[in-house]
């Protein structure tokens, strides 16, 4: 048995920030637990391998049930095993998203949680060289730029997008007012190398004797006594152990790991936890629910000669509305081959133009498929069950086309691949809904299963604590009450820096 002020169950992105702040202070004694390997895969410090790392194992390889909106497909869910979690295995995205997206998840009734209060941990995560410092954090661990120009697919994209009526944006994630608009993407990539939340905050970490990392270690309770949560049984080398915090229980585990703890834990909705014969600890029916993933598609074209140049270069992203009179809720970024149905790489050379909906109205569920905490658990996303879903994917789509389809990548463009001419412009909805159907699949970015608020379905309070428990938090994407409209590993960074500030004492919000 081992003692500790604090324990983090999950050594992803959210983990891996907590572990290094909270240790700051010498007298604080934090173990951090993570179920994936100390040391990553052979690849994942490539830029340009990232597609190739799921299935491997540093992911968890998750599948969804059958998704009755994309004709029951199964849709696959790389989740990254290892230390710095899906930021080890991720395309090194630092997106942002538009402050509308934080805004909103003051409606949950969290009204201290938005774009305005989440700046300043924004800009505490991140060092940028470029941009305004009123936006812009200069001296995080996450160092973030776009990459070096000079290639000519993603410049040609870039001017596609403003032809196609885009406007430019210099600093997507630093302008205060907007994100929308086409600008270069921020990467976590430095030197040459990915960048993963591991990387950048636990390299800082060396030789502090206060903290503690236990890697191959698979949680499988909390340890609760009338309502307080004292520690944490956990399986490594087929011994299973216990640790105990004086302090803390810091859920750190994701959108799917931090609501399967809870359940198995006898947290979480008292029917579906009964039904498995797992004792109730405290009815919570929020914890599962909720959840959304951005989801996405793309239009696919052949090109006149090879456009993949093998190096790591800036990429841009467009940010736009579908409803010119709501926030901005649709996203295009840019691949350099041409992706066949269901994300399958295609042999030949071309380019695509991936769009994703970053404000679905579609929930889904997270569920125990046992009290078995080898099993896997079951995920539905519930991908475009809401009918505002498809008609916004639908607009993704037409905007989509008209970028692809641009005069300045009529050089490199041989033939639209997808839709083809079974969707033409113009097409009715229904042809469209149809490809939709066939094609979408994830964009990688769940979150809400363990949401805040103050409501009846909120799991944790505006201070991440989860209801009826007590030392016992959340602080991962899972709290997110509602998606951002950016690509979410910068968003937990941030909420990992705010939960370490509320932790700590240096920030507290309204009761």
């Amino acid at each position: 048995m081992a003692t500790f002020e604090f324990i983090l169950v999950g050594g992803g992105t959210a983990g891996c920030v907590l572990a290094a702040r909270l240790s700051e202070d010498p007298s604080t004694r934090v173990l951090l637990l993570e179920a994936g390997a100390a040391e990553p895969s052979a690849g994942m410090a490539d830029p340009l391998a990232w597609p190739r790392l799921a299935g491997t194992s540093v992911d968890w390889n998750y599948a969804t049930v059958p998704q009755r909106g994309t004709d029951n497909a199964v849709i696959s869910w790389p989740r990254g095993k290892v230390l710095g979690g899906s930021s080890g295995i991720n395309g090194m995205m630092h997106i942002r998203g538009d402050r509308a997206g934080y805004d909103a998840w003051a409606a949950t009734g969290a009204s201290d949680w938005n774009y305005n209060t989440m700046l300043p941990f924004l800009k505490r995560s991140e060092a940028s060289e470029a941009g305004d410092p009123a936006y812009r954090g200069k001296d995080g661990p996450m160092r973030v730029g776009p990459g070096p120009a000079g290639d000519p697919l993603w410049e040609a994209c870039f001017e596609a997008a403003t032809e196609a009526g885009h406007s430019r944006n210099d600093d997507g994630n630093g302008n205060g007012k907007t994100a929308e608009g086409t600008s270069w993407n921020d990467m976590n990539v430095v030197d040459g190398r990915r960048q993963s939340s591991a990387d950048a905050y636990l390299g800082a970490t060396a030789g502090r004797p206060n903290l503690t990392v236990v890697t191959k270690a698979h949680a499988r309770r909390l340890i609760l006594d009338g309502g307080i949560c004292h520690g944490v049984e956990y399986r490594v080398g087929g011994e299973t152990r216990t640790a105990f915090a004086d302090r803390e229980v810091i859920l750190t585990a994701g959108a799917i790991g931090s609501p399967e703890l809870l359940m198995l834990s006898g947290i979480g909705p008292a029917r579906h936890l009964r039904d498995l014969g797992i004792d109730v600890r405290a009815d919570l029916p929020g914890v599962g629910g909720n959840l959304q993933d951005h989801p996405k598609s793309q239009i696919a074209y052949t090109a006149t000669r090879t456009v993949r140049t093998g190096r790591y270069a800036r990429k841009p992203h467009v940010l736009l509305r579908g409803d010119p009179a709501a926030a901005p809720d649709l996203q295009m970024i840019f691949i350099d081959l041409p992706v066949h149905p269901r994300w399958v790489p295609g042999p030949e050379d071309g380019y695509s133009v991936i769009f994703s909906l970053m404000t679905p109205a579609s929930r889904g569920t997270v569920r125990l498929a046992s009290a078995d905490p080898t099993r896997a658990p079951l995920i539905d996303p519930n991908y475009l069950a809401n009918p505002a879903d498809v008609s916004r994917m639908i607009a993704g789509l037409r905007a989509a086309r008209e970028v692809g389809g641009a005069h300045a990548l009529a050089d490199l463009r041989d033939q639209e691949l997808f839709p083809g001419p079974d969707v033409e412009p113009g097409a009715s909805d229904t042809a469209a809904h149809a490809y939709l159907r066939r094609t979408v699949t994830s964009y990688f970015h769940p979150v809400g299963t363990c949401a805040l608020g103050r409501g009846q379905l909120a799991v944790v309070d505006p201070e991440l604590r989860v209801r009826g428990i007590e030392c016992l938090r959340v602080a991962d994407a899972s709290v997110m009450p509602t998606l951002v409209s950016g690509n979410t590993n910068a968003a937990v960074l941030a909420i990992a820096e705010r939960a370490a500030a509320l932790v700590t004492g240096e920030e507290t919000v309204p009761a």
